[in-house]
């Protein structure tokens, strides 16, 4: 390497314009400084993503010898930490030692505010948009028809976004829908209702874990509707994932929250690790009773997707149903080989779940920062981190 010097400030990239490299295939290579212990628990990744981790507090001094074996002479790097002073310092080293490098603005926690829209391709007589948090693969979604909207499964760090979405579409928020105690991401209906006249909604069997919420709240049950402009959201209870997990049917498109998602099923232990078994025998009878004898262009919305699942072309996360039972042995198996095989491996919990839950249940009240804090890094809601299409 040939030793530059220079007075002028390391380059940096957003987020948003590192997504954008990636999405649009091209090469990017990334040195991960922080620790080991959070880069393996959620850091980024992609198929043309080459990445090396190497903390952040052996390169104070410079960049030590074995590093720059696994660096490249020929590529940009671009150096992240969690919040993006570290990242900054290190790139200075690098570019000291005559590299091409840049280094990524308010890191990982820039990242975990990238939030996506795509208008969903569906015959519905409504606009049903995606949002989309590439960071966790959390999903939500606006619904909108004739001056009326409802957003599902809203998260709280982009309360806004709902508000502002149905504004440029000249509707009122009149529903803002969960579909199950969130485990992964702090829930938005409560902040949504508070800055609209929308009423905050969740499914009774999920307000009966606990709910202790200081505002006003509606309940919804298995056969429910709720009227949004010319539309109507048909309430399905689908238990298994959790106890109060509902699905909401709107023309050919079924929200599926957790219960199956375009690469996987859920997992059955997060409301009570203890009867994960059994809470997969009820999974099986929702998923047989209530979803599969759909139709198989029934479109499927979860809401979430994992770093195995496959987008579609414009970047969402949908599948037909029919299609689904096609690739996805565990869609056909039996009553004992679906419980057996979904309780046999399940990934690590979601981080901080236990807090998670406890704020979307009310019992905890943690402020805006504290909030986004808990939720950072991966979803883990699927029984496998891996794909079950084949």
């Amino acid at each position: 390497m040939t030793e530059a010097t220079t007075d002028e400030p390391v380059a940096a990239t957003t987020p948003e314009e590192l997504k954008d490299r990636i999405d649009a295939g091209e090469d990017v290579f990334i040195l991960d400084a922080r620790s080991e212990g959070d880069f393996e628990e959620w850091h980024i990744d992609g198929e043309t993503v080459s990445i090396v981790n190497y903390p952040y507090f052996e390169l104070l001094d410079g960049i030590p010898e074995d590093l720059h074996d696994d660096l490249p002479d020929d590529q940009r790097i671009t150096v992240l930490c969690a919040k993006g002073g570290s990242s900054e310092l290190v790139a200075e080293h690098l570019e000291d030692d005559g590299y091409d490098v840049e280094h990524l603005e308010r890191g990982m926690k820039g990242w975990a505010r990238i939030y996506e829209y795509t208008e969903l391709d569906v015959d519905v007589d409504a606009t049903i948009a995606q949002y989309r948090r590439p960071s966790s693969g959390c999903l939500a979604y606006l619904v909108v028809s004739d001056g009326e909207a409802a957003v599902i499964d809203p998260l709280r760090a982009f309360s806004q976004e709902y508000i502002q979405d149905a504004r440029v579409f000249g509707a009122d928020l009149k529903y803002a829908i969960d579909t199950h105690v969130h485990a992964d991401h702090i829930s938005g209906i409560r902040d949504v209702a508070a800055a609209t006249d929308a009423k905050a909604v969740l499914p009774k069997p999920a307000v009966d874990r606990g709910v202790e919420y200081d505002q006003p709240f509606e309940t919804v049950r298995d056969g429910d509707s709720l009227t949004v402009g010319d539309v109507e959201i048909e309430v399905v209870h689908t238990p298994g994932h959790t106890s109060g997990m509902t699905a909401y049917h709107v023309g050919d498109v079924l929200f599926t929250g957790d219960g199956l998602f375009t690469e996987s099923v859920a997992r059955p232990d997060l409301e009570d690790p203890e009867a994960a078994k059994n809470a997969a025998k009820i999974l099986y009878e929702s998923l047989n009773e209530k979803v599969l004898p759909l139709s198989d262009d029934t479109a499927i919305a979860p809401a979430h997707f994992s770093d195995a699942a496959t987008p579609n072309d414009d970047g969402t996360y949908t599948a037909e149903l029919g299609d689904l039972t096609e690739r996805m042995d565990a869609l056909t198996m039996d009553e004992d080989e679906f419980v057996d095989f979904i309780v046999a491996d399940m990934p690590p919990r979601p981080a901080n779940y236990e807090d998670i839950i406890a704020t979307n249940l009310g019992q905890q009240d943690p402020d805006d920062e504290e909030a986004f804090e808990l939720e950072l890094g991966p979803n883990n809601c699927a029984a496998s981190e891996e794909a079950l299409t084949n």
